[in-house]
């Protein structure tokens, strides 16, 4: 498969709780590893509020751009929960009561169904379930938007289930590394002509460049490094090593973890 026909992944993650501080967002983290994990990347992430106007023009926004999202947060049946009508609204659709959604509920509620709890499974017209495997309670994914609940104890589950079988020909297809090196005691301005020179000779990978002052006790370095096809990338980075080298400088690896 071309590099190019692989779709870009994106990530909204609501709740004014997020955006007032009350809670510390563990989505964003929980994704890049999961799409790491299948040689697949992040392109976009929004943070939007419980305000059902600005989410349902971020949504609208969203569709419109064919990309694979992830949304999370908002599905539920409370009255400051309005995903599921914003994006009804956004897409121009009826909510209705998806048959399976209802038949999952009332298998999680039994005699304990109520009309309230029902209101967990309306979605807009044409929605597909998502498997809840905590509670039963699916989410829902409609024009490649994958709706799941804030609680990462369901929400992760429900997007490795997404990845693993809607996207699983996607995994591992595309030719892309990162790779890095620690430059110590360097300034961005003393190697900027470095850097237009493998940006010109490389222009099929993206350099990136992200220094630190060393402030509270640690050291002046720049991060230099390179993404992209793989030997295009490996052969950039062969130039830097030995032209940082040439010009005095010391470096390493990042730490493990730290560059793809």
């Amino acid at each position: 498969m071309a590099d190019n026909a692989i779709p870009a992944f994106g990530a909204i993650i609501i709740g004014d709780e997020l955006l007032s501080g009350r809670r510390e967002d563990k989505h964003l983290g929980k994704v890049l590893e999961l799409l790491k994990a299948r040689g697949l990347r992040l392109a976009s992430v929004r943070y939007v509020g419980d305000e059902r106007p600005r989410l349902v023009q971020t949504l609208r926004e969203s569709f419109a751009t064919g990309d694979i999202v992830f949304s999370f947060g908002g599905i539920g049946a409370t009255p400051d929960d309005h995903t599921r009508q914003a994006a009804a609204e956004a897409l121009g659709l009826p909510l209705a009561l998806h048959p399976e959604a209802e038949a999952e509920i009332r298998a999680r509620f039994g005699d304990e169904t109520t009309p309230q709890r029902l209101q967990m499974g309306v979605y807009p017209e044409g929605s597909e379930i998502i498997p809840n495997p905590y509670n039963r309670i699916p989410g829902f994914s409609i024009r490649n938007h994958f709706f799941v609940p804030g609680f990462p104890v369901m929400a992760w589950p429900m997007v490795e289930w997404v990845l693993d079988t809607r996207f699983a020909h996607l995994h591992h297809q595309q030719d892309y590394v990162e790779q890095s090196v620690i430059v110590w005691d360097a300034m961005e301005g003393k190697l900027i002509d470095l850097m237009e020179r493998i940006t010109a000779d490389f222009p099929d990978a993206t350099l990136f460049s992200l220094p630190s002052v060393g402030g509270e006790g640690g050291r002046r370095h720049i991060e230099l490094g390179m993404k992209g096809p793989a030997q295009r990338v490996a052969a950039a980075m062969a130039l830097i090593t030995a032209e940082v080298s040439q010009r005095g400088y010391t470096w390493e690896a990042p730490p493990a973890g730290d560059a793809a």
